[in-house]
């Protein structure tokens, strides 16, 4: 069947709203490491999903989750020593000695349960989120995910802050400053409830501010924004969906790069490398009053055998192929090989990143700084039909988002260096 066929069927079955990656779609058909293959067996360097985290496919997760399945897979409810130790693990990746895990299906699960933890351990309903956030698809939590929701959706227990932009706001200004203004905006949102007559209940924040457009925070910046919200008698939740397991290189979690102590951290994606779990990692009190208060809190699902199993793995190949020590090394290189690419395309305004997640931010001028939304929509189209895939982000869709699995390497970079010169220079697109 030809791709033209399935696109169809999909649109019927589907609708036409379901998204997909690119103008033209791509029928994608195997995975192996960072490499996708399409039904007509071309194949593309994958410079963009974290789901597959340690690789398409990696041997290692597949036979984990064959060898589990055709053991035992059942209910959470019975004792099983794999879910055990996969916990205790898990829980040792975190500096807090007291860490318990609550395991999920979907990082959107995870988010809609710590905000039910925040609400029913603080007795307060507001929580507060950033003004392009992403954690996840629920009805809870589309309400504070701003690119799902518009202001009358969110209703009055969600405020949103403004996206920093460091890029734009600095202005010969030192950290400090910085800090000061965009902390503001968190009192000012807290005391919003306040005078509405709402208990303020927590903050979530993706540690990276990802779909925000990766800002480079200003030192200091989540530690205080924590210590604001806890002042307040809330919860800080750090969302690491797409900043854990090493993706940044020089920590296992994001939220250690920006030097804070979350109260709930909320997990997914990458955690089975595409298998379906995610997880809640809280303070023990927290999870011990959420469950006096909760007393048949359970999933069903969540955290089973199988599951379990390919997280082992994960761990296993994160551990044994020093894949987030080649997050740093080979991070530190594509940003060096960016910036120098900055060097000989104006469209560039900034570069920015860490570990193997990198944000190129496209601008009309650099003294403006006016985004340049249509080239970047051409440009990740464009790299797509020459075989390298990324995707954008932003207040404005002009940044364009990079953030390969983990066993990406130098020679893979180049590739991807390459294409995006070539593709920048043969378009030459300036807005």
């Amino acid at each position: 069947m030809s791709s033209t066929e399935l696109l169809q069927r999909r649109f019927d079955i589907l609708g036409k709203r379901a998204p997909l990656f690119y103008e033209k779609p791509l029928h994608i058909v195997r995975g192996e490491g960072v490499w996708l293959h399409d039904a007509d067996g071309r194949k593309y360097l994958d410079a963009y999903n974290n789901v597959a985290h340690v690789g398409h496919c990696h041997p290692r997760v597949v036979d984990a989750i064959c060898a589990q399945a055709r053991t035992l897979n059942t209910s959470t409810r019975y004792l099983h020593e794999t879910i055990v130790r996969y916990a205790e693990r898990l829980a040792a990746t975190f500096a807090q000695p007291d860490m318990m895990v609550m395991f999920c299906c979907s990082g959107s699960e995870a988010n809609e349960l710590a905000l039910r933890m925040v609400r029913e351990c603080s007795g307060g309903t507001g929580v507060i989120s950033t003004a392009h956030s992403y954690h996840g698809n629920t009805a809870a939590v589309s309400q504070v995910s701003a690119i799902l929701s518009t202001p009358d959706q969110r209703g009055p227990d969600v405020r949103m802050i403004p996206v920093i932009d460091p890029y734009r706001d600095r202005v010969q200004q030192d950290d400090a400053p910085l800090v000061d203004g965009y902390c503001a905006e968190v009192d000012s949102a807290i005391a919003s409830f306040q005078n509405n007559g709402r208990k303020f209940a927590g903050m979530i924040l993706c540690t990276g501010l990802s779909s925000e457009g990766l800002p480079t925070q200003p030192a200091g910046y989540m530690r205080r924004v924590a210590e604001q919200v806890r002042a307040a008698g809330g919860y800080f939740i750090a969302d690491e969906v797409q900043g854990g397991f090493g993706r940044f290189g020089s920590h296992f979690w994001g939220h250690q790069v920006q030097g804070v102590v979350p109260d709930i951290v909320t997990l997914g994606k990458p955690m089975g490398n595409g298998h379906p779990m995610a997880a809640v990692i809280a303070r023990r009190h927290i999870v011990e009053r959420f469950t006096e208060l909760n007393p048949m809190y359970f999933n069903t699902f969540a955290g089973n055998p199988v599951s379990c199993a390919a997280g082992m793995a994960v761990m296993d190949v994160l551990e044994d192929e020093g894949l987030v020590a080649n997050a740093k090394t080979t991070g530190d290189y594509v940003l060096a090989q960016l910036r120098d690419l900055a060097q000989r395309h104006e469209l560039i305004g900034d570069v920015r990143g860490r570990g193997l997640f990198f944000a190129v931010e496209l601008v009309q001028d650099r003294e403006s700084k006016r985004p340049a939304t249509d080239a970047a929509k051409e440009i990740i189209n464009a790299m797509s039909r020459a075989g390298v895939l990324i995707s954008r982000i932003g207040p404005f869709d002009n940044i364009l988002k990079i953030r390969p699995p983990m066993p990406f390497t130098s020679a893979n970079a180049d590739q991807l260096i390459d294409t995006l010169d070539r593709v920048m220079s043969t378009l030459r697109v300036t807005a």
